[in-house]
């Protein structure tokens, strides 16, 4: 069904912007930023796809709140299974599955000692994530956006 173009001058609503002030550099649409207004930023380094998609696959990893809660015991340094199971109030399986994704993703490392297994982080890398996304969590503040998307 063709209808004919509906007037905007009738009630004002959707009526064309006046021309603005500045010209518009030929081939860029109104509202688009130019090298000239400002200058490019440039990081010194690269990130390649893959340490994006590791970097990915660590945030998936520790995105699960009883994961994360594993990870933030073991903050504190080594645990044994049985520990963390305990503390968390759920059966060995359940840990040790928990445990095992999060070491396939290298987050913690293991250390066996006779018949018990000991847990720990894997890096200060790991413990630095996990502590400043719960210091991150309790500023209790929304951020404003200063910008108009």
């Amino acid at each position: 069904m063709n209808r004919p173009p509906s007037s905007s001058k009738a009630n004002g609503a959707g009526a064309p912007k006046a021309a603005a002030s500045k010209p518009v550099a030929e081939g860029r649409a109104e509202g688009q930023c130019g090298p000239e207004e400002h200058a490019r930023r440039a990081r010194q380094t690269t990130v390649s796809d893959d340490q994006l998609d590791r970097a990915a696959a660590i945030f998936r990893a520790a995105g699960d709140l009883s994961r994360l809660k594993l990870l933030y015991r073991l903050c504190d340094g080594e645990w044994c299974v049985t520990e963390l199971a305990d503390a968390a109030g759920v059966g060995l399986s359940t840990v040790s599955q928990q445990l095992r994704l999060l070491r396939a993703e290298r987050i913690v490392a293991r250390r066996r000692a006779g018949k018990h297994i000991f847990y720990s982080l894997a890096d200060s890398h790991v413990s630095d994530l996990i502590q400043n996304a719960i210091e991150h969590a309790a500023e209790g503040h929304v951020h404003e956006h200063k910008h108009d998307d």
